[in-house]
Parts: C-alpha cells; sequence; structure tokens
C-alpha cells in the first residue's frame, strides 16, 4: 500500500520535470501504418559518439502515451550521442492485443528500413522500452513464433534492455494492472499467448532488466520470474535492482531519462551496459 501511496505521489514532480525538459532538436516522424497511431520518430544527434542505435517502444499501459508524449527519453539518448528511434503502436482498449505486437513487429521492420535508407549502420541494434513498452519489446525479442509470424529478423539485434515490465502475469497484480490487462486483452483471450515469459524461447540476445522492488504498479517478481526463465533457458541475463530513491514505477521507468548520469544510478547502468555490450 505504501510503494502504491508513493507511486500516487510522485506524478506531480514528473510532469513539472517533464514541462521544464529541453528540446535539442525536432525528431522526423514516419509513417508505418494507417492508423495515426502507426508511427516512429527518428532522433538524429547533432554529433554521434556510438555506432549502435537504440530502438525503443513506449509505455504507458498500453492505453495511452505516444513516440512523441515520450519526447523527453528521445533528447536525453541524442544528448548521450545515440541514433534513436521510438515506435508508436495502436492503443486499447479500442483495439485488442495483438494489435500492439503487430504493430511492433511491423515498426520494427519499416524502422530497419528507414535506417537502411538514410545509410545508417544498423548491425548493432539495441531495443528497450519501459512498462508496457518493456512487455512488448520483451515479446519481439525473445518469441521466434511472434517472430516467424510476421516475418521479423533480429539478427542485428545485440542487446535488449527492459524497465519496470510486466513480463509475468502470475503471482500477486496491483488492481491496476489487472484493469489494464482486462482492457488489453478481449474476454476469452488466452493471455499465455501474451505473456513474454511463456513465449520466450532459446536466445543469444543479452538482457538487461531494471526493475524496482518498491514498485506500486509492477511487482519485482515480474523481472524475477522472467530472469529465471532466461537462466533456464541459457539466455544471457542481468536483473538490476533500482537503488535510487526515486524508484516510484514513474520515476525509474520514464523519469530518470529526465536527469543526468551522474544523478541518477539507474541510467548510468542502462548507458554503462549499452557501452560495453
Amino acid at each position: 500500500m505504501r510503494d502504491s501511496l508513493r507511486e500516487s505521489v510522485s506524478y506531480w514532480g514528473l510532469y513539472k520535470k517533464m514541462l521544464q525538459a529541453k528540446k535539442m532538436i525536432k525528431p522526423q516522424a514516419v509513417s508505418f501504418g494507417n492508423n495515426r497511431q502507426q508511427y516512429f520518430l527518428y532522433y538524429e544527434p547533432k554529433r554521434t559518439t556510438s555506432d549502435k542505435v537504440i530502438i525503443w517502444v513506449h509505455g504507458g499501459g498500453w492505453n495511452a502515451g505516444s513516440p512523441h508524449f515520450f519526447d523527453f527519453v528521445g533528447q536525453c539518448f541524442i544528448k548521450n550521442g545515440y541514433r534513436f528511434l521510438s515506435l508508436g503502436y495502436r492503443l486499447s482498449p479500442k483495439y485488442k492485443y495483438p494489435c500492439q505486437i503487430e504493430d511492433v513487429c511491423n515498426g520494427y521492420k519499416s524502422a530497419i528500413a528507414f535506417l537502411g535508407r538514410k545509410g545508417i549502420d544498423t548491425s548493432k541494434i539495441i531495443i528497450s522500452g519501459p512498462s508496457a513498452g518493456a512487455h512488448l519489446s520483451a515479446i519481439l525479442c525473445y518469441s521466434p513464433k511472434i517472430q516467424k509470424q510476421f516475418g521479423v529478423d533480429l539478427s542485428n539485434v545485440i542487446g535488449f534492455i527492459g524497465v519496470g515490465g510486466p513480463y509475468s502475469f502470475s503471482g500477486k497484480q496491483s488492481l491496476s494492472v489487472r484493469l489494464l490487462l482486462n482492457q488489453l486483452f478481449a474476454k476469452g483471450y488466452d493471455r499465455v499467448q501474451g505473456e513474454p515469459c511463456s513465449l520466450m524461447e532459446k536466445s543469444q540476445i543479452p538482457m538487461l532488466l531494471i526493475q524496482s522492488r518498491h514498485d506500486g504498479l509492477i511487482s519485482y517478481s515480474c523481472a524475477e520470474d522472467f530472469y529465471h526463465k532466461a537462466q533456464a533457458l541459457g539466455n544471457p541475463c542481468e536483473l538490476y535492482p533500482v537503488v535510487d530513491k526515486k524508484d516510484t514505477h514513474s520515476w525509474y521507468t520514464a523519469g530518470m531519462f529526465l536527469e543526468t548520469r551522474e544523478e541518477n544510478q539507474g541510467l548510468d547502468k542502462f548507458f554503462t551496459w549499452i557501452e560495453n555490450i
């Protein structure tokens, strides 16, 4: 209960800092479907310092959010010298799963083609996402069934970072998560078909899971379940518990990108892992 209350009161500080975030560049918007939510934003830093490209799937409980709303994340990455691409997808409850993973897969393919046309090296791709975006990007990376179904080639993906993801639907869930899952899945749908922990198979893509023990929305056990499943399969995986004082769900999945590496240990872990992979 205490963590849930801390989550509720954390929003004001987060939104205030979001409004103060500086925009270094205006990203390029590219549509990959007929729906207005099927688009991505591409961020090209003024000075590129890494040959790795970050492809990001936004969070928002599957029913909210967009690449434009999370513009500050892209601004953070270009400030640190990375090319960054933020994927959008159709939202629930109007659009039920698997519409979201279909969009993420098709958006990923469109993004790789877009980068290729610009002459950008796509041999070192990092896929990442927070919260609902961690759920969807985890399925993209670790479900061969989904990859085959939508014709996705991930041979150039060298890493996955999930932040605060609901990878497992078993165990105790908060009321908020139960409501969001009821919106995401149609009544009677077999949710195992949309659960990363059940869909994960053997993979050589290393993963970093960043999760807080004081997340008022997503249980830490979600990441533990996914981590142990990865270990059992022999998939390279690291589970990093958030140590920052700002460890509520909203702050470590989104707010950390409004801070610097010196201010936020989770953000520093995020970039250090990418640098060393």
